[in-house]
């Protein structure tokens, strides 16, 4: 991005953003009830191995030099939705100085990750640039760039705290020698979001990027599903969990991420009909063949759009114990907009007496709340509770 847009951007948030920006930054000790909550949720689990959150989302604005940037259409006064929905977003970041935002998003994040009582690893995603078919990247396609570098730089400034999770388009043109670098520097993850990004999973162009990831020990952790957070321009199809099929039969390693909790998509295993995303990720679970292969995150799916069907579901799964995996999708828990917890007691997943202990949590510490609210909730009928196993996994 160049220094003048950067300029107009930067004076954009901070035009927008200081009557949304709160945050309780208090070190005060919680209330009882809240501190009891908080101190439950980490039984159970090993002490001396961190819990990890596989899905963080790394956020700059290039201020730093670090090549980040979120495209200034998403605040332009010329599409006031967009404007208003990122100013959500960044609300969600506990950033108090748009000036600063890249240094700030970095140290928020890293206070309210020691604030837990218990050590985290924070898998830190980057997130490439959408590119056309030919290689070129696609400004206009392109909502926000998180280049690798910014997370392996954080990641060597933390590295008891951060994990570096890389972000790789396949059509690049350097695509195979970007994932043989990002490799060497030790990166066994990579996220992408398809439908944001014009990733076709199931393309069978993409068969020797999968390969190299396969030699390399390099899983992929994938959005599936219907996209809300970031424009997609009708590519909402890339999404169908079954186009995943192609880098599972390759013989990748696959998250998938929300467990393509949202939307529907065309049933490609049953020409003209369709299903729910949830329902076709759940398909691909149950084939024997993808055991030890395909994992689901939990990023996202206690958030308003996507409640009851796919928590209450998996719930009732304990044969998913050992491929679910603790996500937040951070900034996202601190958006109250889509953070219901009323719906969840009256779902009979926590008790009114819960809930207002969460919302105390949410309100000084959106990472620590979205713990919490997993570690608590539990299906109303067999009180079965996600395990330990979704919280301190064995990262594929």
């Amino acid at each position: 991005m160049s220094r003048p847009c950067l300029r107009v951007l930067t004076l954009a948030l901070a035009t927008l953003l200081p009557s949304l920006l709160a945050g309780d930054r208090s070190a005060d000790p919680y209330a009882p009830a809240t501190q009891t909550l908080i101190d439950r949720a980490f039984e159970g689990l090993d002490p001396n191995r961190p819990v990890l959150d596989v899905h963080v989302h790394a956020l700059g604005l290039g201020q730093d030099g670090d090549g980040a940037f979120v495209n200034p259409a998403k605040l332009s006064g010329r599409h006031p939705f967009k404007r208003f929905e990122t100013g959500l977003y960044l609300k969600a970041t506990g950033v108090q100085d748009m000036a600063s935002f890249d240094r700030e998003y970095l140290e928020v994040l890293v206070a309210r990750a020691r604030a837990f009582p218990h050590p985290v690893k924070l898998h830190l995603l980057a997130m490439d640039r959408a590119y056309r078919a030919d290689g070129s990247p696609d400004p206009v396609r392109t909502e926000f760039y998180v280049p690798n570098d910014y997370v392996f730089a954080a990641t060597a400034k933390h590295p008891d705290l951060f994990v570096p999770v890389i972000s790789i388009h396949p059509a690049r043109k350097d695509a195979l020698q970007e994932l043989e670098a990002c490799a060497a520097k030790g990166a066994r993850l990579l996220k992408w979001l398809p439908n944001a990004q014009g990733i076709d999973p199931a393309d069978p162009r993409y068969d020797a990027f999968y390969l190299r990831m396969r030699s390399l020990g390099i899983t992929l952790l994938t959005h599936a599903g219907e996209e809300k957070a970031v424009a997609v321009k009708g590519a909402q199809a890339l999404g169908n969990p079954l186009r995943l099929r192609r880098p599972l039969d390759l013989g990748v390693k696959v998250i998938v991420a929300h467990c393509a909790s949202l939307g529907r998509n065309a049933d490609l295993d049953h020409p003209g009909r369709t299903s729910t995303n949830f329902e076709l990720f759940l398909r691909l679970m149950d084939e024997p063949k993808y055991r030890g292969q395909l994992y689901g995150d939990l990023s996202a799916i206690t958030q308003i759009n996507r409640l009851p069907t796919a928590l209450q579901t998996l719930l009732a799964r304990p044969d998913f114990d050992e491929r679910l995996l603790n996500g937040s999708d951070y900034p996202l828990p601190g958006v109250n907009l889509v953070i219901w917890t009323r719906r969840l007691v009256e779902l009979r997943m926590i008790t009114p007496a819960e809930r207002r202990a969460l919302n105390a949590i949410w309100k000084r510490n959106p990472l620590l709340f979205d713990f919490v609210l997993k570690r608590t909730l539990k299906d109303p009928g067999t009180a079965r509770r996600l395990t330990a196993a979704a919280f301190q996994p064995t990262v594929p």
